[in-house]
This record gives C-alpha cells, sequence and structure tokens, in this order.
C-alpha cells in the first residue's frame, strides 16, 4: 500500500465522499496526498481547519504564535473555556487530532514575516488566508505569486465577508485588486468594530470548500470573482475580477520580485504600545499623571457600547465619529489624554484635535486594552 492510498478505516471515514462521482476514491486520494497550510488559527482557520480535517487533507499547515484569550471563544469554534491561556497551535492540534486522527498536522508557532514566508509557501500545495490584518494579507498575496501558490482569501468585518481565490499564474491576485493599502486609520480592525461571531463561520467554510476544490481539481475556483456577504441582509454579490497589467508582482513585467517590509508598507512600522515621542503616554506613564492630579482631561472617543464595558475613571465619552461637531466641549487649555481600544482611532482623534489648535493633546499607546492588562484587570478586555 502507497501513502496515499486509503486504508479500510479511512474507507468508512469517507464514504460519503467516495460515492461522489466528482470525488471518489481517486480524488479522497488526491486529498490525502495534499499539504495546506492556513495561515492564522483565529476565526476564519477555525472552521477552515476543522473542515479540512474532517475531509481528510493528508497535512494541514497551522502557522500562529497566539495565544487563547477569553475574548476569542465567541466565534473562534477550535477552542474551549478550558482552552484560555494556552498556545492556539496547541489547543488547535489537540481538536483537530480528535477530529481526524489521520490527518498529519504540522505546527508553526511563529510570526509570519519576510524572513519565513517563502520557505514555508514552498512546503504547501494550496495557501488559506485567515489573518485579520493588511500587512499578513499583502505577504501572503506576494509571497503566493512568488512561489505559485494558490492563495484562498478570506476576510471578515461586522457582519460582511469576502472570499476568492487569489493566484497570479491563473488569474488576478490580491494586488490587482488593492493595488495599496488603506492608511493605517481608515480600516478599523474586528477589535476595534467587532465582528458577529458566526460570520467567520460562514466565510471560513467556504474557504474550506474552495480549497478542497482546488486539491481535488474539481469545480470552478473563485479565480477572477470576488464574492461577498452581508449577513444582516444574508445576500450574496458577486464581482469579476481582471488581472491589471501593471500589477507590481503578478504581472508580465513585475516591479517587485522580492518580499518586502510590509509593515512599512502598509503605514505601520510603529509597534503597538510603544510611546512615540511627546505624542503618547504609556498606561503606566498615564497612571502616574492621574495620581499626581495634574488636571488631565481624559477623552475616550470609542463608542458607547464600548465605554459601558469598561472605562476609565473620570472619563468624558465623545465618539470620535461626533468629535467635529463637539469640539466646543473641550477645553482648549487643558492637557488631554484621548483614548480609544487599542490606539488606532484615538491617534487618529490626536492628529484631528492638533490640526484644529489643541496643543496640549496626547494620546493612550495601546488604549483601554494595555491599561487593563498593565493598570486596572478590573476594566474587561473585549
Amino acid at each position: 500500500m502507497t501513502a496515499t492510498e486509503l486504508t479500510p478505516a479511512e474507507l468508512r471515514r469517507y464514504a460519503r465522499h467516495l460515492i461522489l462521482p466528482e470525488v471518489g476514491r481517486a480524488g479522497q486520494e488526491r486529498l490525502k496526498a495534499s499539504r495546506i497550510l492556513i495561515v492564522g488559527a483565529g476565526g476564519l482557520g477555525s472552521p477552515v481547519g476543522l473542515y479540512l480535517a474532517a475531509a481528510g487533507v493528508g497535512t494541514l499547515g497551522l502557522v500562529d504564535f497566539d495565544t487563547v484569550d477569553e475574548s476569542n471563544l465567541q466565534r473562534q469554534v477550535l477552542y474551549a473555556e478550558s482552552d484560555v491561556g494556552r498556545p492556539k497551535l496547541e489547543a488547535a492540534a489537540e481538536r483537530l487530532g480528535g477530529v481526524n486522527p489521520h490527518v498529519t498536522l504540522e505546527r508553526h508557532p511563529e510570526r509570519l514575516d519576510s524572513s519565513n514566508a517563502l520557505e514555508l509557501f514552498r512546503r504547501y500545495d494550496v495557501i488559506v488566508d485567515g489573518s485579520d490584518n493588511f500587512p499578513t494579507r499583502y505577504l501572503v498575496n506576494d509571497a503566493c505569486v512568488l512561489t505559485g501558490k494558490p492563495n484562498v482569501y478570506g476576510s471578515i468585518f461586522r457582519f460582511e465577508g469576502q472570499v476568492s481565490v487569489f493566484w497570479g499564474a491563473e488569474g488576478p491576485c490580491y494586488r490587482c485588486l488593492f493595488p495599496e493599502p488603506p492608511p493605517p486609520d481608515a480600516v478599523p480592525s474586528c477589535a476595534e468594530g467587532g465582528v458577529l461571531g458566526v460570520l467567520p463561520g460562514v466565510i471560513g467554510s467556504l474557504q474550506a470548500n474552495e480549497a478542497i476544490k482546488l486539491a481535488l481539481g474539481a469545480g470552478r475556483p473563485l479565480i477572477g470573482r470576488l464574492l461577498l456577504f452581508d449577513a444582516l441582509r444574508l445576500e450574496f454579490r458577486e464581482l469579476k475580477l481582471g488581472k491589471s497589467a501593471d500589477c507590481p508582482v503578478c504581472s508580465a513585467s513585475p516591479t517587485q520580485t522580492e518580499l518586502i517590509d510590509y509593515e512599512r508598507f502598509c503605514g505601520l512600522e510603529r509597534d503597538a504600545g510603544r510611546v512615540e515621542g511627546d505624542t503618547e503616554l504609556g498606561p503606566r506613564q498615564l497612571r502616574a499623571l492621574l495620581d499626581g492630579d495634574q488636571g488631565i482631561v481624559l477623552l475616550d472617543v470609542r463608542t458607547p457600547v464600548e465605554s459601558a464595558i469598561g472605562a476609565i475613571e473620570g472619563s468624558t465619552l465623545i465618539p470620535i465619529q461626533e468629535l467635529v461637531g463637539r469640539l466646543d466641549e473641550l477645553d482648549r487649555q487643558a492637557e488631554i489624554v484621548v483614548y480609544c481600544h487599542t490606539g488606532v482611532r484615538s491617534r487618529a482623534a490626536l492628529d484631528y484635535l492638533r490640526q484644529q489648535g489643541f496643543d496640549s493633546v496626547r494620546h493612550l499607546a495601546g488604549g483601554i486594552d494595555a491599561w487593563s492588562v498593565e493598570v486596572d484587570p478590573s476594566i474587561p478586555r473585549y
């Protein structure tokens, strides 16, 4: 028996696949021979991993360096309450091994970056992007183009999701659709904007579907098509995508032939929570100022819903969307410290206030999330 031939136990397990003409025994053996890498073991990586393991993909690679947090449990269905605090890959491997012991799991507990992506991607047939940030999405795309691998893309935000298969050798890549990243403060993360718990289940299942089709060589993959899903309206829309003749990575004459610094490319050179000059305060610095009773005005630019979860005592709440019309509520002579959830919105608010003539403004690096970790753990993290 060869390594990819199905054992009697596997024949029993995959019986519902084997009776499908589009799969059959030969297709199931192709699945067993396939190697698929999942980037991120979070909201999208959870359903992708579960369904690919159950389907009998022979080797699943998982890239993640995070630990399980209580706030993950609302949508990251790989994990249970007992997993909080554990490395995600440790908990994920245990769960996926329980789903299907015939699958080989390869763990990569590291941050994916330009130094390791190409070597890692070359070892797999299909790459599934379950990341949640723009630097990683551009990195995954470019590494897939340079290694010739299909990129099963998915993204989620609030109630909306997107799915496509970007494959520079067969059609457009992610850069053909989004040549440049948005400004750093323009698109909130899921941590800032929230996400409906079932949404990654829908989008991740669609990604798993595309990965299985690619491994089988069956059906019509989402190459050159972007599928949009609105959970509130329960609507699907499809956009046709074309290959860009000017794409810097997948065109006939690419201008970029190696991986770059994607944090810099996306305008995120600064480390989250790192204090920058006279514009930022760390949580402990702010605590010392407040203890010194220096008349600090604390400006919370989150939403009322977020403020109700927890706020720094004595804060003034003005959501960032309302700031333009409520400047007269702020004392231009006071020392103002702005904060939000993780520091993205507060940095944008700081820039705006300084443009409007507020000279003594700083913001809390890392936001109330960092404050909760370093100063006041009674404030819930979310």
